[in-house]
């Protein structure tokens, strides 16, 4: 299927890694410029590397998006050839709970995950007005709807995410801007994966991968397709929304999460 993303411009946030890279990976594949973002100058250099050397098109920048100076300049460099797609995939999150996680981390988690994308998506909102076309996502999780006992601060910064998102949207209407959240479940990016591991190693769950996922899915969260996430999987649905094809997505939080927040 074409999805007709030759000649977009996409700026995926937090894409030196994880599935923020597969995003932009698929998104490149697909023909769209990508540009590359992270905080560390020498990852962002080597996944935009790739991509350009796997024939694609991408730009790296570097940027810390809590820090105003640094977002600015992170968006006007990126609207120097025009944005069309903006997906807010960067964040943070700490393993905490009600007890460690003070008012003060609260703060810091909120500058990361809420005003780091709303700063984005303000700066980059007037090109794409000016257009009369563009895609905003965020990356969300099952758990701004479904909270676990523990990390509340991040499930509360997700949940922000998911209020924005349907705001923006009612707030754009008949611009031609779609806003929308991609909400995935537990995917083995190789930090989760190491984060597991770990795990592993702490609860006597064993050391091969396949004895941990299932472990996973039995002591932390189950679904019904039996499995945990790849970032692939999640690029892809990713790169159907950014899409024309997908202009009558609109306000919507898309779980991919194989069942994992079964909710009607």
């Amino acid at each position: 299927m074409d999805l007709m993303l030759k000649n977009r411009r996409a700026v995926v946030t937090g894409s030196s890694s994880g599935i923020g890279e597969a995003i932009a990976r698929r998104l490149a594949a697909e023909g769209a410029a990508v540009v590359v973002h992270g905080r560390k100058a020498d990852a962002v250099g080597a996944v935009a590397g790739s991509i350009t050397a796997d024939g694609g098109n991408a730009q790296g920048l570097a940027a810390d998006l809590t820090d105003p100076a640094q977002c600015d300049r992170f968006i006007s460099d990126a609207l120097a050839d025009g944005v069309d797609i903006v997906v807010n995939n960067a964040g943070a999150f700490a393993n905490r709970g009600w007890d460690d996680a003070t008012p003060e981390d609260w703060l810091d988690l909120y500058a990361a995950n809420v005003a780091a994308p709303v700063r984005c998506i303000r700066g980059f909102l007037p090109a794409m007005r000016a257009a009369g076309w563009g895609r905003i996502i965020q990356i969300g999780t099952g758990e701004a709807i479904n909270p676990f006992p523990f990390m509340p601060d991040y499930s509360a910064t997700k949940a922000a995410l998911l209020n924005l998102t349907v705001s923006l949207a009612k707030h754009l209407d008949r611009t031609g801007i779609t806003v929308n959240t991609v909400s995935p479940g537990i995917v083995v990016t190789p930090g989760v994966e190491d984060f597991y591991r770990a795990e592993a190693v702490r609860r006597g769950w064993g050391g091969d991968w396949p004895t941990i996922e299932a472990s996973v899915l039995a002591h932390v969260l189950d679904n019904p397709a039996g499995r945990l996430g790849r970032p692939e999987e999640i690029a892809d649905l990713v790169a159907f929304v950014a899409s024309p094809l997908a202009g009558y997505i609109n306000g919507a939080n898309l779980r991919i999460d194989g069942g994992s927040t079964a909710v009607v």
